[in-house]
């Protein structure tokens, strides 16, 4: 099972801070480091501030060698695809090929208004346009154009540049609908991605994914099946309340609803999304100057994985 370190900036982090945990994760043998993409803090002040998702991003591929990086999500509403194509592109290019576009529709309206971005009511055309643009121009031979012709964007004859490193780059899609978003997923995705679902949900979220990449016509199995959930864990019960406690957790929630408890208790919850099928786990660090969480999970839960 990959183990992903999930970073949530905008609650009130420098680039400093962020680069710490990259490297840290890095250095801990994590997969991937991921970050969410917000422009305001959900409680709280958020002191010093947001900080841009792909601009970030970019600095960490030049300070990484080897973790993947990429975006829990984007969101549809805050670039242009076309622009968002050619960031992602340099990104990877800047990286040797270590980016993953996480894309969304978007829902968080209060920081839209905050910094004057619109938020419309209707975003999952959107985003279906943005994923069919964004993967088209990737995968548009090198000397040949690209045209789009859809209800929220039209490009004429673009030069679909710049490649990306990779071919193709991938792309996680991820939300709780029924029908359109594992339609979605089967259609654009290399990933599909259940954020922060009830654990007991999570198989029937993966059948609906593999559903519709039958229906489509696509082997399930070309698609990796992941989780996103809170990290909160202790070596023992006093260090996990302590834990619990600097990011304004209830213990009894935590345990419910995340990778949380003692050592032995995240082993198993690791060991019960592998049995619903997960290959991918994403542990949500919110509280970022803990480092020596991430160094015991890295230590202690995942040296227990299969």
């Amino acid at each position: 099972m990959d183990l992903r370190i999930f970073t949530e900036p905008q609650q009130g982090a420098t680039y400093d801070d962020i680069l710490a945990v990259a490297q840290a994760t890095e250095e801990l043998g994590y997969d991937a480091f991921f970050r969410s993409d917000h422009f305001l803090a959900m409680g709280g002040d958020g002191l010093p501030g947001p900080t841009d998702a792909w601009l970030t991003l970019a600095a960490l591929a030049r300070e990484t060698s080897r973790i993947k990086l990429g975006t829990l999500v984007t969101s549809a509403t805050f670039r242009h695809p076309g622009l968002l194509a050619v960031q992602v592109a340099q990104v990877d290019q800047m990286s040797g090929g270590r980016v993953e576009l996480g894309l969304g529709t978007g829902w968080f309206a209060e920081e839209h208004t905050a910094y004057g971005v619109p938020f419309p009511a209707k975003r999952f055309g959107i985003l279906e346009e943005q994923l069919e643009i964004i993967t088209g121009l990737w995968s548009t031979p090198v000397g040949e154009k690209y045209s789009f012709d859809g209800t929220h964007y039209t490009l004429v004859d673009s030069p679909a540049l710049p490649k990306p490193v990779q071919s193709p780059v991938p792309v996680i899609v991820g939300g709780n609908g029924p029908k359109r978003t594992p339609a979605l997923a089967a259609r654009f995705g290399t990933e599909f991605n259940a954020a922060f679902p009830e654990i007991d949900d999570i198989p029937q979220m993966f059948a609906r994914v593999r559903a519709a990449c039958e229906e489509a016509g696509r082997p399930a199995d070309d698609l990796a099946y992941s989780a996103a959930l809170v990290m909160c864990v202790g070596a023992d019960e006093a260090e996990f309340s302590r834990r619990a406690a600097a990011i304004g957790r209830e213990p009894a929630e935590l345990r419910e609803h995340g990778v949380a408890g003692t050592v032995s208790e995240a082993v198993d919850r690791l060991g019960l999304l592998a049995e619903h099928g997960a290959t991918r786990v994403y542990l949500q660090a919110l509280d970022m100057s803990d480092l020596d969480h991430l160094d015991l999970v890295a230590r202690e839960v995942a040296t227990q994985l299969g």
